[in-house]
């Protein structure tokens, strides 16, 4: 009889028959415990984190729930009745479902204990290759805490102290599996965002922890693109149709008898406000209260322009290193730093432009190079760490006739 009665799936157990009662409720809590523990087990692998008690507890009932209704609509097929809606029938189910409520939490505790244990054994892979080292995470998030001592970056200028006392132990919620360089993309300009920084130089850990951060500010207008010996004026006057930024012009006069005033070049229009670089020794000759004309220039290429224009609008930027003798970097090639090494200028002040990538670096040279501000950093500290000394070799003493 109890055999029969836990093949049907207990669909008309009820308390009065005890033992098959105890029988089935400690069938279902096993249901309860193994489901509760498998959704455990899965939700650590995934979310690298403990299951929630109600998730565990709507799975361990549900997992009984399914087996109740599963063996009753077999004993429907089979027999063409069910007794479920018995008052006797419904008590036990009930019962049934509140011993699997106690039973998932024990279930959960059990399975994220055997999965902890598990993948702490088994350990954290590190993906190597093309693709980059793959940042793992204990979460669901890869959480990166910036330092409390944020330095400043040369040759740019320094953020206030206020900005990096508000930045110093932030925390940062990234994707998971990210690699390090994407990682370092996405703190970069986490950054830039929140703080309004304009240059950020960070160094990351295999881990994806930050071993070093410095930040600089970008000046704001046209300050940074002027050459040296030039300065901007703004100027009223009527700029010809469809003139732009960039443009070499000629101001005029516009009373009659119109007088070339200077030359320069247009930086900006707003009405009839324009904005014009000169050199700095003709603004004399200018006279901000007055009207003048602008007349266009043909356009002449000016690659010195066009180059700092888009170094400006890019991350990299530009950097001269002198080489110390007996540093890391001598005797060493061009091809071995990541900067692009545009020129070289020997110690007798000869100077090399665009040097082959297999020349060889000499103490005493200044290299100009061009790339991202950490790449200039260790190209710096690689041209001024000394090599290490040569271990000699002991020499024993021979013995005395």
């Amino acid at each position: 009889m109890i055999e029969t009665e836990l093949i049907l799936g207990q669909s008309g157990v009820t308390f009065s028959d005890p033992l098959v009662a105890m029988i089935t409720l400690v069938i279902y809590s096993i249901l309860s415990v193994f489901g509760a523990g498998v959704i455990a087990v899965i939700y650590r692998w995934y979310f690298r984190e403990e299951v929630p008690e109600g998730i565990a507890i709507l799975i361990g009932v549900a997992v009984v729930a399914l087996y109740i209704n599963t063996a009753s609509l077999g004993v429907v097929v089979g027999e063409g009745a069910v007794d479920l809606f018995r008052i006797e029938v419904v008590l036990f189910n009930v019962v049934a479902l509140g011993v699997a409520t106690a039973g998932a939490p024990v279930g959960q505790r059990l399975g994220d204990r055997i999965a902890v244990d598990v993948f702490a054994i088994r350990g954290l892979r590190d993906i190597e290759g093309e693709m980059g080292k793959v940042v793992r995470s204990v979460g669901r998030t890869t959480m990166v805490t910036l330092p409390t001592e944020i330095e400043d970056m040369d040759s740019y200028d320094p953020v206030s102290k206020e900005t990096k006392t508000e930045m110093a132990g932030k925390r940062f919620h990234f994707p998971r599996r990210l690699t390090v360089e994407e990682l370092r993309e996405r703190i970069v300009d986490r950054i830039k965002e929140d703080y309004a920084v304009g240059y950020v130089d960070v160094d990351l850990t295999d881990d994806g922890q930050i071993d070093y951060l410095a930040v600089g500010s970008r000046m704001a207008g046209v300050g940074p693109t002027l050459a040296p010996g030039t300065v901007a004026i703004a100027v009223t006057a009527d700029p010809p149709n469809n003139a732009a930024a960039g443009d070499l012009v000629q101001l005029w006069t516009a009373a009659e008898g119109p007088e070339l005033v200077v030359s320069g070049e247009l930086r900006s229009v707003s009405g009839d406000i324009s904005t014009i670089a000169i050199d700095e020794n003709d603004i004399e000759t200018v006279d901000p209260s007055q009207s003048y004309r602008l007349v266009t220039l043909p356009e002449t290429p000016r690659p010195d322009r066009e180059f700092a224009t888009l170094l400006r609008s890019v991350d990299e930027t530009i950097a001269s290193v002198e080489v110390s003798p007996e540093s890391l970097l001598t005797d060493e090639t061009l091809s071995m730093t990541d900067a692009i090494i545009i020129a070289v200028r020997s110690a007798d002040g000869t100077l090399e432009a665009l040097p082959a990538r297999d020349r060889v670096f000499s103490g005493n040279e200044t290299v100009y190079a061009i790339g991202r501000p950490a790449v200039l950093r260790r190209l710096e500290e690689a041209a001024t760490t000394p090599k290490p000394a040569a271990e000699q070799p002991e020499v024993q003493a021979e013995p005395a006739d």
